[in-house]
């Protein structure tokens, strides 16, 4: 078994896991980068975190040319096979998955966690997380200490390449050595257009700001102010 990722947009990373010539894809926003990178394969399964249209995008061109079974949460339920909710799991290329809700970005949110990969869309980030569109903050705040609660070498899949300018963000609100490193680090993969993911729980605890947050009223300062940063 092997994870990789897809480019769509500018900036979302579509995730890929391959086994026995099987696979799985995550928030497909756009069909064609997929279509391209598949070649001869077929697309078996699509997992959906939210609804958000650079998530959803792709999923009704795939699902009609490859027949893929969908999964995803109720805000996703025009494309989903299998509606699914917080703690639910399931077996998947016989690998175990397990749903944590992630809301706050958008209400239904979810997050997978296949072993020691985390695969969370939009809820969090390198040294970041998601726009609270909802505007319940603490559903967001509730979400990342669910993620926060996960083994420290869990690795975090985000779907999108926003790291630098997190970090950049960060070092306004927080100031480390770790997080000095990481953001060098960042700037210099960037450098060379090079992928930033995946980053780890571990590495989260360290640099990110929505992690570090004391309380929910300060995980609402950082978010505010990074809105407007």
């Amino acid at each position: 078994m092997f994870i990789n990722y897809i480019k769509a947009f500018d900036d979302n990373y579509i995730w890929t896991i391959e086994k026995d010539d099987k696979i799985i894809v995550f928030d497909p926003g756009e069909a064609s980068p997929v279509i391209n990178y598949l070649k001869d394969k077929n697309l078996d399964y699509i997992l959906l975190t939210h609804k958000h249209s650079d998530h959803v995008g792709g999923v009704a061109e795939l699902k009609n040319k490859y027949g893929s079974k969908v999964y995803g949460p109720i805000e996703t339920k025009e494309y989903n096979n299998v509606n699914l909710k917080d703690g639910d799991e399931f077996e998947l290329l016989s690998e175990n998955f397990k749903v944590i809700l992630t809301g706050g970005h958008t209400k239904e949110h979810i997050s997978y966690l296949m072993g020691d990969n985390l695969f969370c869309g939009d809820a969090l980030f390198l040294a970041g997380c998601g726009r609270v569109f909802t505007k319940n903050y603490k559903a967001s705040y509730d979400g990342l200490r669910r993620l926060k609660k996960l083994d420290d070498n869990t690795k975090v899949y985000a779907a999108h390449e926003y790291s630098l300018n997190n970090l950049k963000f960060a070092k306004s609100v927080i100031s480390n050595e770790d997080l000095d490193k990481e953001y060098e680090e960042v700037k210099n993969l960037r450098k060379e257009d090079k992928i930033t993911l995946p980053s780890t729980i571990g590495i989260e605890k360290k640099i990110n700001p929505f992690f570090i947050a004391k309380d929910l009223d300060e995980f609402i300062d950082f978010r505010n102010k990074k809105d407007n940063f």
